[in-house]
């Protein structure tokens, strides 16, 4: 089996935990006898200084001729006075709508090891967190038309929130999917008490849901939600919402687990093919430094071996190393205890690989 995985290493620390990712990803496949083969892709702001544009059409292609794409981080200050267009997260987005990924999967997980870390209360995080949010992502006010205008002599600014039943019955898919591969369990978020577009949502979300009885369904108001994911958020299993609210409540979800550094996500559309990465920034302020906490990437990694290849196994294995490795008391400068010896990025990546073999 031979499977071309695209990498983009893109800004600031971006190359030095992709390096890592890449080498564990060839050290499970070895393992295994995995046929692995690497297409490096260029991205954001290293493809500004290469092509002037931050995702220029080779590199689009590359990834549609891909299995899966891996991603390390897009953005750097030196960019921030450009014009729109043309910063480096603007080739993020145009990425997105190329491959048609529509849904974006956040994992909040925590890892036993590191359950000190989470700001929640003990008798809170020891009743467990592991949950994903299933968001959509092309879709939604984000992209709705804008315009700001002179109304009555007034300065006023318009955002529109557009969904049609299509996009919502896609996005209900998914969440329901993947529940049914865990507990079986679907929240639905929206804030129907007020808005037509939630109205729709989940009368959408309740029909398509339908079609999947052996999940159970329920729905959410979002500010409760919000309060809920501080509050019990052992209570879930698989939440669905729409773009914006998906955007702050992952933001949310991901910050009760302790660190930003070791969570994974990924994108997806209809297909296998999907987009991973880390859900933090580029870091620009440690690039170069070999400071980096190369986890979240791993783990981005395994969710491609399991999603886009098909390799639940090597998938666990990777996973099972990384909490192998934390278990045994090993940090980055990020995760690390004042008495700790941190270990590099390099250094966390070599154990983890260790630890796989």
């Amino acid at each position: 089996m031979r499977k071309i995985i695209a990498l983009i290493a893109g800004d600031g620390i971006g190359p030095e935990i992709i390096r890592e990712a890449r080498q564990v990803l060839e050290t499970v496949a070895g393992k295994y006898g995995r046929q692995l083969d690497f297409a490096e892709v260029a991205g954001g702001g290293a493809a500004i200084d290469r092509f002037g544009e931050p995702m220029p059409q080779c590199s689009v292609d590359a990834c549609l001729s891909a299995d899966a794409v891996l991603l390390g981080a897009l953005g750097h200050p030196k960019y921030d006075g450009v014009a729109p267009a043309i910063r480096p997260e603007k080739g993020l987005l145009k990425l997105r709508q190329a491959l048609g990924l529509f849904a974006n999967i956040r994992p909040a997980k925590l890892i036993p090891a590191l359950k000190e870390a989470s700001p929640l209360r003990a008798d809170i995080r020891d009743r467990g967190i592991d949950f994903l949010i299933v968001r959509e992502l092309i879709g939604g006010i984000y992209f709705g038309k804008r315009k700001t205008e002179a109304i009555e002599g007034v300065m006023t600014a318009t955002d529109t929130l557009t969904y049609s039943r299509p996009e919502i019955e896609r996005i209900a898919r998914v969440a329901l999917e993947l529940a049914a591969k865990r507990k079986r369990r679907v929240l639905s978020v929206d804030k129907e008490n007020v808005l037509d577009s939630s109205k729709l949502w989940r009368k959408t979300v309740t029909e398509t849901a339908a079609a999947y009885p052996g999940i159970a369904l329920s729905h959410m108001l979002v500010d409760n939600a919000a309060m809920q994911i501080v509050r019990d958020p052992a209570q879930f299993d698989v939440i669905v919402t729409e773009n914006m609210f998906g955007d702050i409540l992952s933001d949310e979800a991901s910050m009760i687990t302790g660190s930003i550094g070791l969570i994974p996500s990924w994108s997806r559309g209809e297909g296998k093919r999907g987009l991973y990465e880390p859900i933090h920034g580029s870091a620009p302020d440690i690039a170069g430094k070999n400071l980096a906490n190369p986890i979240g990437t791993i783990l981005s990694a395994a969710q491609l071996l399991r999603h886009s290849l098909d390799l639940e196994e090597e998938a666990r294995d990777v996973e099972l190393a990384v909490e192998g490795v934390l278990a045994a008391g090993y940090r980055t400068a990020d995760i690390a205890g004042a008495e700790d010896r941190p270990l590099t990025c390099s250094e966390m990546g070599e154990r983890i690989r260790r630890e796989i073999l």
